[in-house]
């Protein structure tokens, strides 16, 4: 479900430049932001990159991950 949502015009502009970097909507831009504060708000103790790279994580596709193993790759 989708709902319209007033947001002041300069966070929309900043949602606008970094969407286009992260190959997101403009919407799911915001989105993306509101679910990182969400749950940096819910779990203060973390970090907030930590929180920021988790949910990405989350959000891949398993199937195309590779298996981990150990000591295979050395950057």
């Amino acid at each position: 479900m989708s709902m319209p949502v007033r947001i002041e015009d300069d966070l929309y502009e900043q949602a606008k430049a970094a969407s286009k970097g992260e190959c997101r909507t403009i919407s799911g831009q915001l989105e993306f932001w509101a679910k990182v504060g969400k749950a940096a708000l819910d779990n203060p103790d973390l970090p907030i990159e930590f929180v920021r790279e988790l949910l990405i994580a989350r959000a891949e596709d398993r199937q195309q991950l590779g298996r981990f193993i150990p000591g295979q790759f050395r950057g």
